[in-house]
């Protein structure tokens, strides 16, 4: 009985232990993190808990996003998080997204996990069609998408088909031309292959750098109604407040920098914006729910603070996290160039070793020539040799016959011929016998000299096969892995017995490197217009390529207002300043009208 108690009193306590926890499931761009809370734990605590894990101290760009009904709230901070009005199903989902965005992507984002998120989330609201994006955009975006996933392009490496699983471009741009996937890789990979020697983080700040200027980037839209019951849209961002036509998510009709606005405030679902200009009137508008309120108060409260933050003194955590980004970016830098040099002096290895084997090659085609050339004298020398002998021996047999021609006619001479018809015969034997004697002298004197010429011949083939021999012999003593001696700066080559010395590839940090990169900066400020420039005309190339092959009838309404807007001129910035020319009250009077 005591035992059984004694269990029961254990699972009790168990089951106490386990309610002081509730688990939740944190969805952020890149993965899943899973955490298990206290139940006393406020909002600050569960943010700052994945802020710890994701190593993010730029939190204030950020919040957790819950679903609530048909719409979305953020966790509040000073509130505990279980008091939030969502399902309590464990566990519980919260979506880490940027709540708010900078006006100026490269001037606020500092560190590296910052940029990135903001990378990743834009990537997939553009996909996702949340933002709208041009097709001449898209692909440039896209491939600077694609550099920031596999680093500078290689063709031996990055062959075709190597996108085909890649979600690049959202599906409007690729229904809209009449173009397959090869060829959409192929556009994605010419502009691919420019960015060559820029890092993964600023092929992801390009992708923000271009994805800041479309007009419905970093918008928080919002249905709503004036006095009158005209149905609107609100538009929350970075800058201010913009009232939008339902079909028109593109050009705001008007607009209000966060600069003119002196107070927010709502009363259930009426919203009460107060202008800082004393002339103009209060305007109201109404949105379908109180929680929607609720939503477009917070956004505004931050969005507010931001605003007014970038324009004042940077605190120290600020000036501090710019400073260390600075130097992170200086040692990067600094080592990127060092394995530039790095691979620079491995190339020159690499070529060197090359000119070595293809020099081995040459010498052992040279010394096989040579031995072929050495074979090929070898066997002349014992031909002529041979000729030599038997023009010797002819010769001989040549000088025996004239010796006994000779003594036939001594013979001849001293026998006796009585008459004149022997006489006569032998006279004319005698005359025959001598020809004969005169012939065979000179054809033994021919011998004689084509011996004396084989054997002079004899005697150039053995020079030729001692020269033959010698040549051979210089060939084979080279060494084929002796390279030429190498400077002090320069890399050997390398190969199965050679080392590597890294002794001269060592950096430092130094002042002047401080000053050449600060002098690079000082550069990239100058020259931003001018890739400003490029980048516009880069995207005039894009769009006048394809245009070609674009299916008008698959166009959207909002390509058509793209187009008109590219047609008169108008851009995000310049549509802004145009807005709010006019004065505070003409526009507050005008959204009551409208």
């Amino acid at each position: 009985m005591a035992s059984v108690l004694a269990s029961k009193m254990g699972l009790h306590s168990l089951w106490k232990k386990q309610a002081k926890t509730f688990n939740v499931k944190i969805v952020t761009v890149d993965a899943d993190l899973e955490f298990s809370c206290e139940l006393k734990w406020k909002g600050k605590d569960l943010f700052e808990l994945v802020c710890r894990t994701l190593a993010l101290r730029e939190t204030w760009f950020f919040g957790l996003r819950y679903d609530v009904k048909d719409t979305v709230a953020w966790l509040k901070m000073d509130k505990r998080v279980l008091d939030h009005d969502m399902l309590k199903e464990e566990p519980i989902v919260f979506h880490f997204l940027a709540k708010f965005y900078p006006e100026n992507a490269e001037e606020e984002l500092v560190q590296d996990i910052t940029q990135h998120l903001f990378f990743q989330q834009v990537k997939k609201q553009i996909l996702e069609e949340e933002i709208y994006c041009p097709p001449e955009a898209s692909v440039l975006l896209a491939s600077y998408a694609v550099h920031s996933k596999y680093g500078d392009y290689n063709p031996n490496v990055h062959k075709p088909g190597f996108l085909s699983q890649e979600e690049l471009l959202p599906k409007r741009v690729i229904n809209l031309y009449q173009m397959t996937a090869e060829m959409w890789e192929e556009r994605i990979t010419i502009c691919y292959a420019e960015h060559r020697g820029r890092t993964r983080d600023e092929a992801e700040m390009e992708y923000l750098k271009i994805a800041q200027d479309l007009e419905m980037y970093g918008v928080n839209y919002f249905s709503i109604r004036n006095k009158k019951g005209t149905s609107l849209l609100l538009g929350v961002d970075a800058l201010g407040l913009h009232i939008y036509d339902p079909e028109n998510k593109l050009t705001p009709k008007i607009s209000f920098p966060w600069n003119e606005i002196r107070n927010i405030s709502y009363s259930d679902k009426e919203f009460a914006i107060k202008p800082l200009d004393k002339k103009a009137d209060v305007f109201k508008f109404n949105s379908s729910k109180l929680i929607v309120n609720k939503l477009i108060l917070q956004l505004c409260i931050g969005n507010h603070d931001l605003f007014i933050r970038r324009r004042r003194v940077d605190s120290l955590e600020i000036q501090q996290m710019k400073s260390q980004a600075r130097e992170e970016r200086v040692r990067k830098q600094i080592e990127r160039q060092r394995l530039e040099r790095e691979k620079q002096l491995r190339v020159e290895a690499e070529r060197a070793r090359d000119e070595l084997e293809r020099r081995l090659i040459q010498l052992q085609d040279e010394a096989q020539l040579s031995n072929e050339a050495l074979l090929r004298s070898e066997e002349t020398a014992d031909l002529l040799a041979e000729k030599a002998q038997i023009a010797e021996e002819e010769a001989k047999l040549l000088a025996q016959k004239a010796a006994e021609a000779e003594q036939e006619i001594q013979r001849i001479k001293l026998t006796a011929i009585r008459t004149e018809e022997e006489k006569r015969l032998m006279e004319q034997k005698m005359l025959e016998a001598e020809m004969l004697a005169l012939k065979m002298a000179e054809e033994s004197e021919k011998r004689a000299k084509e011996a004396d010429q084989l054997k002079q011949d004899l005697q150039e083939a053995r020079e030729s096969e001692r020269r033959a021999k010698n040549k051979l012999l210089e060939v084979t003593s080279k060494s084929p892995y002796s390279p030429a001696p190498l400077s002090a700066n320069a890399l050997p080559p390398y190969g199965p017995n050679l080392n590597f010395s890294m002794d001269n590839l060592s950096f430092d940090f130094k002042d002047t490197d401080m000053k050449r990169l600060s002098m690079e900066i000082e550069k990239e400020k100058v020259e931003y217009m001018e890739k400003s420039k490029h980048l516009q005309e880069q995207l005039n190339e894009l769009k006048t390529e394809i245009e070609s092959l674009k299916l008008k009838d698959r166009e959207t309404p909002l390509d058509i207002l793209h187009n008109e807007n590219t047609e008169k001129g108008t851009s995000k910035q310049s549509n802004f300043k145009k807005l709010t020319l006019q004065s505070t009250k003409s526009r507050v009077a005008f959204f009551q009208e409208l």
